[in-house]
């Protein structure tokens, strides 16, 4: 499904990917590991066309992800939980999970809401307040739920444990073991795997930019 070949990316004159490459199939969860700075981010970005590749291609189902709009990517299926949650703060935490939802037409909105309210229960009675009365780890938590609404068939999950405390880093375990199994497929980027090695089918592990090694989980 995601294809990502021999990509070279640069932020600012500095080379941030160079060569990388990985796929994520129909169906699986793929992990895709380095420390911090070793370029997970800049990839998870360059998917969703936020970065632009100076060498290499990113495609999703045989279609070249370069050369869409950013906000076509909601439209393909693909749900983006960025390691800083994005969230924008004086909007309510339903009106956060919905924005990606409003650009993909096809999408229902009431169903999407339920849905995500059926995985997250505990965002529908907080689903009025604005995100920036939320703490950092109930952000979190609607950072994964947008991801949700609109991720009907990839999610790409940047650092989704990071900074959060460990009752909350299980709750968000739990919601990414229940996709397994599922049509939607899911790339995790963090810095191990200490909370989904049991989940991936596969791994990448990326080290300045460039594959280290890839494995069968």
């Amino acid at each position: 499904m995601l294809k990502v070949d021999a990509v070279h990316v640069s932020i600012q004159s500095v080379v941030a990917l160079r060569g990388l490459s990985l796929t994520v199939a129909d169906g699986t969860m793929v992990g895709l590991v380095g420390r911090n700075g070793a370029g997970k981010t800049t990839l998870l970005r360059s998917v969703m066309g936020h970065l632009s590749p100076s060498q290499g291609s990113i495609s999703f189902d045989g279609q070249d992800l370069t050369k869409l709009p950013r906000h076509a990517r909601a439209a393909l299926g693909i749900g983006y939980m960025p390691e800083d949650r994005g969230l924008v703060p004086e909007l309510t935490v339903e009106e956060n999970i919905l924005v990606p939802v409003w650009v993909n037409k096809s999408l229902n909105e009431a169903e999407r809401l339920a849905l995500v309210y059926q995985v997250l229960p505990e965002l529908r009675e907080m689903r009025e307040r604005r995100a920036l009365l939320l703490s950092g780890g109930q952000q979190k938590l609607v950072a994964l739920a947008r991801a949700l609404a609109v991720g009907t068939r990839l999610l790409l999950l940047d650092e989704p444990f990071e900074g959060v405390a460990p009752a909350l880093s299980k709750r968000l375990a739990d919601v990414i073991a229940g996709l397994k199994g599922s049509r939607v497929s899911v790339l995790i980027a963090q810095s191990d795997l200490n909370h989904s090695r049991r989940l991936v089918d596969s791994e990448f592990v990326v080290e300045r930019g460039a594959n280290v090694v890839a494995t069968a989980a």
